[in-house]
């Protein structure tokens, strides 16, 4: 992800979610050296994107959306592999989120992945105070 695609993805971003995050939150994601920002294209436009942070040895998964037109086509899930793959070069324990406790289509493809539900978060969400289950998946170091 660079400056320039930032235009595209606060359009998406402000029609995936009741309480997008702004363009400065975005810019302050790409200026930090302990971030990974992603975006995916399709048929030659950014289609979607992944934001994660790295928190001492733990990375966690802060913002993932996909445009509307291009959901269920597996866009998700090839971000989440390549994050996992450049995330997979230096050792870390694992990975965290949090997903809303209704988005069953998030948590299912998150479980699929190997992610678990380690808790909830009562109330994260403040657009309607809807808990956020907090999930987690061990590094493949962690497994080995």
């Amino acid at each position: 992800m660079k400056l320039s695609d930032l235009k595209v993805v606060v359009e998406i971003e402000k029609s995936s979610f009741p309480r997008p995050w702004s363009l400065n939150a975005f810019i302050t994601q790409l200026t930090h050296d302990s971030s990974i920002c992603l975006i995916a294209e399709a048929d030659g436009r950014t289609v979607g994107y992944i934001i994660a942070t790295q928190y001492v040895d733990v990375w966690h998964l802060l913002d993932l959306a996909i445009h509307q037109d291009y959901r269920r086509q597996y866009i998700a899930t090839d971000l989440l592999e390549t994050l996992f793959e450049i995330c997979g070069r230096q050792p870390h324990r694992g990975y965290t989120l949090e997903v809303r406790k209704s988005n069953r289509g998030a948590i299912k493809m998150y479980e699929s992945f190997g992610f678990i539900c380690t808790g909830i978060r009562k109330g994260y969400y403040r657009d309607n105070g809807e808990d956020a289950l907090i999930m987690w998946r061990d590094s493949e170091d962690m497994l080995a």
